[in-house]
């Protein structure tokens, strides 16, 4: 069972000549080619994602389409759709995927252009993800600080007491219910990540039930674009709102810091979109990666043994986790700036390529025999999970302190923990960018 939830989601190389022309120059010719567009799409009008276009979002389980496979074996590379008068590309090769990620200069990420004037002239739509350099460099230089390991580091016995927490509530809720089932969706894979973030942009308790509404509604697309585009308007005017207060009062948190240390470098707005960013890509991906993970180790019990023993070697585990389930299932929409051939095609000027990540990373020639196969101990090349380049996910090390807590501190407080049903039977969300579920029933004392 399933039910619709989509987002999209962005960067590569101009041939020889635009790596030579300035940098002022470049971002000139980026945005002539941009306005062409302008005014000819508008996403923000569309109320059903056709099932050309969304068919690579569907799973069997955590399992992609066989299709995805069939694809890459006739070509890296393939043409999807049309799709409003534009051609769109899907990427199911690890090499391509890897090649369209890095490419800085092919590309632009930036969607204002095709969702209509409010998008392009009030900014509902931006942050990092969905904005190119020089832009791009200048926010990413406001957030990096934050999320590099040593900083990260602070947050470790926040962490632990938000993980300890939750099991405690997890036992509680087990021993109260009369047949012993919980669900740990709204006890554990929501709440941690939604607690650490919180915590990490500093919004006071009384600030976050709102924020929680909003953070899950942009993600739902039931609606087409015009629901998910004016949830993101929402959630960022909360942040927006957040942001101005915690200009004349920083908390403690991200929002705070970043205020103490740049001050007026950066404006309300850019840090509002850097604040909804981090939420956007701390949150939900979190959130499916550790209901989804739980699945697959107690689907496989010698793994999910050794974390109850403490013999596990958790960063492999965590690894192949992101690989094997890649929750983030299409990095933001590449929109090609120029004629750029990829694994042999070739992709013209205004042309759409999305990356299939869950594709890319069962790609036997990068990750060896079985791809399809949760396999701890395989030796890889390294996944493509966080997306790559410029828009690799700037949280995620967050995403990896919160699972190799996670994971060994679940298995280790409740080590007879069972499925209640079958990862055949969970009720998955359907053609969603963030891939997860929306109840996992267990027995976490056997």
């Amino acid at each position: 069972m399933s039910r619709g939830r989509t987002i999209g989601g962005g960067a590569r190389a101009v041939a020889g000549g635009l790596r030579a022309i300035p940098r002022r120059a470049v971002a000139g010719v980026r945005g002539a080619l941009l306005k062409q567009v302008a005014g000819r799409v508008d996403l923000s009008r569309i109320d059903k994602i056709p099932p050309a276009l969304g068919w690579p979002l569907e799973r069997d389980g955590t399992t992609p389409p066989a299709r995805l496979d069939a694809l890459r074996e006739e070509a890296p590379l393939s043409r999807l759709t049309t799709f409003l008068g534009i051609n769109v590309w899907l990427v199911t090769g690890y090499d391509a995927g890897h090649e369209v990620l890095t490419d800085r200069t092919s590309y632009s990420t930036d969607i204002r252009p095709y969702v209509g004037r409010s998008g392009a002239a009030d900014g509902d739509i931006g942050g990092l993800g969905f904005t190119d350099p020089p832009d791009h460099t200048r926010l990413r230089k406001f957030l990096t600080p934050e999320f590099t390991r040593r900083r990260l580091q602070r947050l470790d016995p926040l962490v632990d007491r938000i993980i300890a927490r939750q099991l405690d509530e997890i036992e509680a809720a087990a021993t109260a219910a009369p047949d012993g089932v919980v669900d740990l969706v709204p006890l554990f894979s929501f709440p941690v990540p939604f607690l650490v973030i919180c915590e990490l942009l500093g919004l006071p308790d009384e600030r976050r039930e709102v924020f929680r509404e909003l953070g899950s509604a942009r993600f739902d697309v039931s609606g087409g674009g015009i629901g998910a585009l004016g949830a993101i308007s929402g959630s960022r005017e909360f942040l927006l709102a957040e942001t101005a207060r915690q200009r004349h009062d920083p908390g403690p948190g991200l929002i705070g810091q970043i205020v103490r240390d740049f001050g007026d470098e950066i404006s309300d707005y850019d840090l509002g979109g850097l604040a909804d960013g981090a939420f956007t890509g701390g949150m939900e991906t979190s959130a499916g990666m550790l209901a989804l993970g739980t699945v697959t180790l107690l689907e496989h019990p010698e793994t999910w043994q050794q974390l109850v023993e403490g013999t596990a070697d958790v960063d492999a585990v965590v690894e192949e986790l992101l690989r094997y389930l890649s929750v983030v299932q299409v990095a933001f929409p590449r929109f090609a700036l120029t004629d750029v051939e990829v694994a042999g095609q070739q992709v013209r000027k205004g042309d759409v390529v999305l990356v299939h990540l869950p594709a890319v990373d069962r790609d036997e020639a990068a990750v060896g025999a079985c791809p399809h196969a949760f396999d701890p101990g395989r030796e890889s090349r390294s996944h493509l999970a966080f997306g790559h380049g410029i828009h690799r996910c700037v949280g995620a090390e967050l995403g990896r302190v919160e699972l190799r807590k996670a994971y060994p501190a679940l298995a280790a407080r409740f080590p007879a923990m069972t499925l209640v049903e079958g990862s055949e039977d969970l009720d998955y969300f359907g053609s969603s960018i963030v891939y997860g579920v929306e109840r996992l029933l267990v027995r976490p004392l056997g």
